[in-house]
């Protein structure tokens, strides 16, 4: 069975995101949990919260135990960008990007139901 959390319009970079959900895919539920809170990034404190989320939906909604869940995928996909302006030299205005990010995590528990 699978089970998916998705966390929309974290502010971060999606770039920034991938780097750090790519680590985590193929790996144990709780031993990826363990894994994000030693990375020192915000990228990884974002994505262990969406993933402790999945796994609380597992637990809650579907009665599966934490311990046999691994992470089929964690997806980053682009969200909604700010344009914003900052000023620049000689009066101009420069544009500024603030790009936003939507996070999917999928668990499963490995039973093809």
């Amino acid at each position: 069975m699978e089970v998916q959390s998705l966390t929309r319009n974290a502010h971060m970079s999606p770039k920034k995101m991938r780097e750090v959900a790519r680590t985590i895919q193929g790996r144990k539920a709780p031993e990826a949990v363990e894994y994000l809170a030693l990375i020192p990034r915000k990228s990884a404190q974002l994505i262990g919260k969406t993933l402790k989320s999945a796994i609380a939906n597992a637990e809650n909604n579907n009665n599966l135990s934490a311990d046999s869940l691994t992470v089929k995928s964690a997806v980053i996909e682009n969200g909604p960008v700010l344009k914003r302006f900052k000023a620049g030299a000689r009066g101009t205005a420069k544009p500024r990007r603030k790009p936003m990010a939507h996070i999917r995590i999928v668990l499963t528990d490995g039973n093809s139901n």
